[in-house]
């Protein structure tokens, strides 16, 4: 099966499911030869046999409270942890969700908790990889967790919003016991307590953790329109501060995920676009020189897509998602595959980390069906994360299409 593109370099589209209509797609994990697909809408993680790439079959359906969402997950070994959170754009615009923090809303407009919304991480046995069972869950006292870091050893990180906080901040949980994730440590930035009498310091935007990743001892962390953090978590029980960067203002925000080249001093560091490319400033994705943790500094910024006029496409027009390199995915320190909204999933050739270079993309056709309409969003597809597999088969999720399977062809 060949899956046409919109437009294509050096990638070939070679799978697709909507999900069994289910296409509202963000965050996928691969293991054991299924597909773990979180989503924002329809309330639930999708289990996709993608044993053949070319006929993903979805097999399994994990519900959630109906009034959450399940949009990201973490896959390794025999285990599955999904995020269970109140479904915030049910009841606020975009533009306020993104505006600032979410501190402050109208509490009664969501309920209470383990009622009207469950908030919290579940965990799945993946023995059988068709068939999850749940095993354990962690609830906290908020809103519930955004997303997690794991890779496979005792403690998982993940942003959490908690009763008495601005918005989501660092936990570091313990899965000693897969059946009873505890919650051993957690890290904010100042001024996000409230319910400890922080103030908040001046300025705009909206301060919150949308997730760490971890490589070795440090947590690189993205706080939004709070910028950057490296936290050492050579105790995990007690994360410190090694340094903290911001670049907006002047720079747009919107600061998303980090990805660490350990082996050669290398951060890269997407701004997530938020609004419609009319309604914000371009989001970079950034390279920093981390050689020396406690100063990280930026070196450059990577190429703009523009093999179509992007900005006249409309849309979400910026970075989102990176892969991260995970134990068993495709690993490689120079060459680094992005999501960009309405310009796909993109590759860059990092051997000159001065001079980043694009070398290839994929861009998916538009969706046969809408699924959120409601939020007012420009009808113009929106490629959303991605993962790739030791074999360069990228599985690449849209927020109204389901999942993309495709192959880049770039490998030696």
């Amino acid at each position: 099966m060949s899956v046409a593109a919109e437009s294509a370099h050096r990638m070939r589209g070679v799978g697709h499911t909507d999900l069994g209509a289910r296409g509202d797609a963000l965050q996928v994990m691969v293991n054991r030869g299924h597909a773990y697909v979180g989503h924002f809408l329809s309330a639930g993680v999708t289990v996709v046999d993608v044993r053949d790439p070319r006929r993903p079959v979805p097999v399994n359906f994990l519900p959630v409270h109906p009034r959450c969402w399940s949009m990201h997950l973490q896959s390794h070994g025999e285990l599955l942890l999904v995020i269970e959170e109140f479904n915030f754009k049910a009841v606020i615009s975009q533009q306020e969700y993104y505006a600032h923090s979410i501190h402050g809303l109208d509490s009664s407009k969501f309920g209470t908790r383990g009622v009207d919304y469950s908030a919290g991480m579940r965990v799945y046995d993946l023995s059988d990889p068709a068939a999850p069972r749940a095993i354990g869950f962690l609830e906290v006292q908020g809103m519930g967790l955004h997303r997690i870091w794991w890779d496979g050893g005792r403690h998982a990180y993940a942003s959490a919003m908690l009763d008495g906080y601005t918005d989501h901040i660092l936990i570091v949980i313990d899965l000693a016991d897969p059946t009873k994730p505890v919650e051993v440590s957690r890290w904010w930035m100042p001024g996000m307590w409230a319910a400890g009498g922080e103030a908040r310091p001046p300025g705009g935007g909206r301060v919150a953790l949308h997730h760490a990743v971890v490589s070795g001892t440090t947590a690189y962390g993205c706080w939004r329109d709070g910028g950057l953090t490296l936290l050492d978590v050579a105790d995990p029980t007690a994360p410190r501060l090694i340094a903290h960067r911001n670049w907006s203002p002047p720079y747009g925000g919107g600061t998303h995920s980090a990805l660490p080249l350990p082996g050669r001093g290398l951060l890269v560091v997407a701004d997530e676009a938020v609004l419609d490319v009319h309604e914000e400033p371009r989001k970079p994705i950034w390279m920093f020189d981390i050689r020396c943790p406690e100063n990280p500094v930026s070196i450059a910024t990577f190429p703009v897509p523009a093999e179509q006029d992007y900005v006249a496409k409309g849309g979400h027009f910026g970075p989102h998602n990176l892969h991260e390199n995970r134990t068993g995915s495709f690993v490689s320190e120079e060459l680094v595959f992005a999501t960009y909204q309405n310009a796909g999933v993109r590759a860059y050739d990092l051997r000159d980390p001065f001079r980043p270079q694009e070398a290839g993309w994929w861009v998916p056709p538009p969706p046969q069906r809408w699924m959120e309409p409601r939020r007012g969003r420009t009808k113009v597809l929106h490629t959303g994360d991605l993962y790739a597999d030791h074999d360069g088969l990228l599985y690449v999720s849209d927020y109204d299409a389901g999942l993309y399977i495709v192959q880049w062809e770039g490998l030696p």
